[in-house]
This record gives C-alpha cells, sequence and structure tokens, in this order.
C-alpha cells in the first residue's frame, strides 16, 4: 500500500492500523471465509460483527446520532482494506450508502430512529432502483407509489437486487408520477420519483433468487411489490423529488465500489508477486525474474496508485461539501479506473498462475467474475465515459 502522497489524517490512519490489525488476527480464518463466500454464497456474520466493532457504519453518521463522524474517506479506506485480503462487502457499501440518503433527505426524526441502528451495525440495508425493462436508463421504471391517506402503497417489480434475503429494509425507488405524465406535461425526467424505505418483511413484498454470479457472499433477486403498503414517514425526501437525494447516495457508492476495485487488485498482485517468486520452470531462476511476469504487473501497480489517489480525491471532495457534479466527476473516474484494473489484475494474476490459477485453491479463478462486475455495476463504464465526456470535456450527449 503507497499513496504516500496523500496526507491522511491521524484518525484516518488509526482506521487503516485498526482494520489490518482485526486481518491479521482473522488470518487463519480465511479458507473458511472463502469457503462461505464462494461455495456457500454466504457473506460471513462474523466479519460484519467485527466490522460493527470497529465502528464503521458509523463513519458517515454524526455523533449526534450514534456515529464517529470520519466521513466516507474513512469508510473508503477500510473498505479498500477487506477487499485487499479478498473480504469486500457490498452489502456495506448498500447500507453506507442508503445512510446517506438519509442522512441528507430525512427527517429529524427519520435520521434518529435509523442511523444509530444503522451505525451500530444493527441495520442491514439494500437498494432497489433497477427494473428488468429500464436499466440503466432509471427514469423509465414503471414500480409506482400510490399515496393513500397517511401510508404509500408501491406495485411493481425489480431486479438485480444485491442482499435483499439478507437486509432488513430496502430503499426502493419508485415513480410517484408515471414517466409518461411526467414527459407530457414537460417536466424532468427524474421529476415525479420517490424514495421508500421499505421493511423486508412487509406484507405484498415478496423476493425470487436469480441466478446470478458475481456478487462475493450475496445472492441477487427479483422483488415482487403486490400493494405494499408504506407509512409516509417512511418516504425519504420530498414526495417527488427523491432523485435529488438518490443522487446524493450514488457518489458514495460509486466511491466506495472503487475502494473494493483498488483493494482488489491489490489482493492479485500481491497473489501473483507472491507465487511468482516462488515458481521455478527453467532451473533454479524464478518466474518473477522475468520481464514478461514483471511488466504487466508492474504496469497494473502504476494505474492501482492512479485509481487509488482518484478514489481518495473524490471521498475527500465528498466529505469538504464540494458540489455534488464535482464530486460525481472523480467518483466517476475512479469508479472507471478501478473497476478496469481491478479485472485486468486478476486476470493477469491467472496467466502468472498458469493452470493453477484455474484452480479453486487460489481462488483468483473465482475473482474473475466479481472483478468483471465492477465494469458493469453499479453503472456500466460506457456511460461513465459518457459522463466523463460530457462533464469534463464539454462534448455533446451522446445518449
Amino acid at each position: 500500500m503507497l499513496a504516500i502522497g496523500f496526507m491522511l489524517t491521524d484518525e484516518q490512519r488509526t482506521v487503516i492500523d485498526a482494520v489490518e490489525e482485526l486481518l491479521r488476527k482473522l488470518k487463519p480464518r480465511q479458507e473458511a471465509y472463502f469457503k462461505s463466500i464462494y461455495d456457500d454464497q454466504h457473506y460471513p456474520d462474523e466479519l460484519w460483527e467485527h466490522m460493527s466493532a470497529l465502528g464503521l457504519f458509523g463513519a458517515l453518521v454524526p455523533e449526534a446520532y450514534g456515529g464517529s463522524g470520519l466521513g466516507l474517506l474513512a469508510m473508503t479506506l477500510a473498505m479498500e482494506r477487506f477487499a485487499a485480503h479478498g473480504l469486500g462487502n457490498v452489502l456495506a457499501v448498500l447500507t453506507t450508502m442508503d445512510a446517506m440518503a438519509i442522512l441528507r433527505g430525512g427527517t429529524e426524526a427519520q435520521k434518529r430512529r435509523f442511523l444509530p441502528a444503522i451505525a451500530e451495525g444493527k441495520l442491514r440495508m439494500a437498494f432497489a432502483i433497477t427494473e428488468p425493462d429500464a436499466g440503466t436508463n432509471s427514469f423509465r421504471m414503471r414500480t409506482l407509489a400510490r399515496k393513500d391517506g397517511s401510508v404509500y402503497r408501491l406495485s411493481g417489480r425489480k431486479a438485480w437486487i444485491t442482499g435483499a434475503d439478507r437486509a432488513d429494509y430496502v430503499l426502493v425507488v419508485a415513480r410517484t408520477i408515471p414517466y409518461e405524465e411526467v414527459i407530457a406535461q414537460g417536466l424532468r425526467e427524474r421529476y415525479g420519483m420517490g424514495l421508500f424505505l421499505v421493511d423486508t418483511k412487509a406484507e405484498g413484498l415478496s423476493m425470487q433468487a436469480m441466478e446470478t454470479v458475481g456478487i462475493e457472499g450475496f445472492r441477487q433477486f427479483f422483488l415482487y411489490l403486490d400493494d405494499v403498503e408504506v407509512p409516509e414517514d417512511h418516504r425519504i425526501g420530498d414526495e417527488h423529488d427523491g432523485a435529488e437525494v438518490m443522487f446524493d447516495a450514488l457518489n458514495p457508492e460509486r466511491i466506495l465500489f472503487a475502494a473494493k476495485g483498488v483493494g482488489m487488485t491489490e489482493y492479485a498482485l500481491a497473489r501473483a508477486a507472491e507465487y511468482a517468486k516462488a515458481r521455478r520452470v527453467f532451473g533454479d531462476t524464478p518466474i518473477a525474474a522475468y520481464q514478461g511476469v514483471q511488466h504487466p504487473l508492474a504496469r497494473l501497480k502504476v494505474l492501482q496508485e492512479a485509481a487509488r489517489m482518484l478514489t481518495y480525491q473524490a471521498a475527500e471532495a465528498f466529505d469538504r461539501g464540494r458540489a455534488r457534479s464535482e464530486v460525481g466527476l472523480f467518483a466517476n473516474m475512479a469508479k472507471y479506473l478501478a473497476s478496469e484494473t481491478a479485472f485486468e489484475a486478476i486476470d493477469r494474476a491467472i496467466q502468472t498462475h498458469g493452470g493453477n490459477g484455474f484452480s479453486k485453491e487460489y481462488h483468483l479463478i473465482r475473482m474473475m467474475a466479481p472483478a468483471r462486475l465492477m465494469k458493469t455495476a453499479p453503472i456500466n463504464n460506457e456511460m461513465v465515459l459518457n459522463y466523463i465526456a460530457e462533464r469534463a470535456l464539454g462534448l455533446p450527449r451522446s445518449y
């Protein structure tokens, strides 16, 4: 781990040290964790409890609501270190982004109700925006929230919802005004969207596991909402302007996914270097001495450090309260570079291992799908490049 050009505070370095000390103690359990994550598709509850004990879920929660208020960069550092040990936790990312939505858009009563429990690690949160027929273009979603007195009734279908079976609540994005009506009235596409905290045990909510791979230790689900009753005090933000709150939460999500990519790259490069130094094929010279092995790994180390700097810069900009557009530009750049580098690093580590790269014993082949997924989710890298082209280069919108 380099990053020597980025001046971290003493508190932030303490976070790194605390996570590393924990992971060193848990090293004898790593193989058991990998078995649970990759064979059983179950992220160990024990790891969630350890993260809670370190206070990581309170990093973005102010002290007034039971958190530490250390900020997004502190959480970014922690998520990077977990991923660097092969233990990335996607539900932790989703819980953090949902906490940010509550913090930015919730009422005082909502903050006092939900944030302390999140900070203690007692509440796990999923996020539901994607639909089978409204993927990248979420504005066209059809899930509808109808006001009925003091409650909303949600009906519709969501897809690719990660960890819904392990979450206590799902932050559901739903149309409060149908898309067609919004367009007919000449309103912004994002208008008429609301955010709703839905209890995963709510009547009328059902879920069906999808046969997907790519999320370490968690499954993805179809969610079916059949007239699900949601109290009005579970709506986060304005009734028709929930998208504004949602965008405040999406930047942290992309930054934390970037941190995961940086950590995954570190894991891959460390395993590749370790193996290359021990592996001998022709005489007593380790394959690590061959430039054909060295140079690709060295190049990826350069890219990893660049991705790390972008990720830290994005997180710090968020913590400093910089404009959402500025944070968004760095968040998207970080997500792009970190995900591209992580995928290439896993691929190169497999190549370095030769045939052993395809053995489950070395775990690398099982990390290929999660690494590849980061190029597609939470937003695909083609859309990220569109965003960067428009915001950084002033090029015309291409979609």
